[in-house]
């Protein structure tokens, strides 16, 4: 009896020791991440990569995502390997390219660098507050799954419809629908790290990665709707 208390004792311990394992290598590879997505977003301010698009403005959704789901689909494909850890961070360096669009377009109103600075700030309270949830409390918060990609789905159908519609009513709705929806992927997301639901920590990186920048860019969009000033 006492031999097999201890074996379970062991058990548990090893799975909590590989949890925070993964926990510190997606945080850590997450910061990393965050180097590429700046050098990227600075080479498309200073090279003016938004220009490329505007004769034709739906091409720069399309390049998004045919660029983003051929490196998510590498990156799962290589989740094992030092492969895809370069390719999460190349794939970080062409969001950052992608993100310059819309820093460019901060930009060009006379408080667009506050602006960046509020969306940045706002990001990083939004992750920090979640992430701490979900870390102290550790409750499982799987539950939210189905909820959130059928949520994620309407979304990816109402974004795609906008591209040809070009509402700014449905842009903003959009925009403040995403903010709460990829913040309640960090807190799932996290909560699946914390649990053992989600063992591989490029993976996890990736999923983070995503609702960050997710939470970023619609923030920004909203900031720039209702507090963008014009010289």
């Amino acid at each position: 009896m006492e031999n097999r208390l201890h074996t379970a004792y062991q058990g548990v311990s090893g799975a909590v020791i590989e949890r925070n394992r993964v926990l510190r290598n997606t945080y850590m590879l997450l910061g990393l991440s965050m180097l590429p997505t700046v050098a990227g977003a600075l080479v498309g301010v200073q090279t003016k990569f938004w220009m490329l698009f505007a004769g034709s403005p739906i091409m720069a959704p399309l390049l998004f995502l045919a660029g983003a789901f051929g490196f998510m689909w590498a990156i799962g494909k290589n989740r094992d390997s030092g492969l895809g850890v370069g390719l999460l961070l190349a794939f970080t360096f062409f969001m950052g390219l992608m993100l310059s669009v819309s820093l460019s377009a901060a930009l060009r109103f006379s408080n667009g660098g506050t602006l960046i600075a509020m969306a940045a700030g706002g990001t990083g309270i939004i992750f920090a507050s979640l992430a701490t949830l979900a870390t102290v409390t550790k409750k499982d918060f799987s539950f939210m799954g189905k909820f959130l990609f059928i949520g994620l789905v309407l979304l990816f159908a109402a974004s795609i419809a906008n591209i040809f519609f070009a509402i700014p009513a449905l842009s903003l709705t959009i925009s403040a629908i995403a903010v709460l929806l990829f913040s309640a992927y960090i807190l799932y997301d996290i909560s699946q790290i914390v649990n053992g639901g989600e063992t591989n920590y490029v993976i996890a990186t990736l999923q983070l990665y995503l609702d960050i920048y997710n939470v970023f860019v619609h923030l920004l969009n909203l900031l720039m709707a209702f507090g963008g000033e014009r010289d």
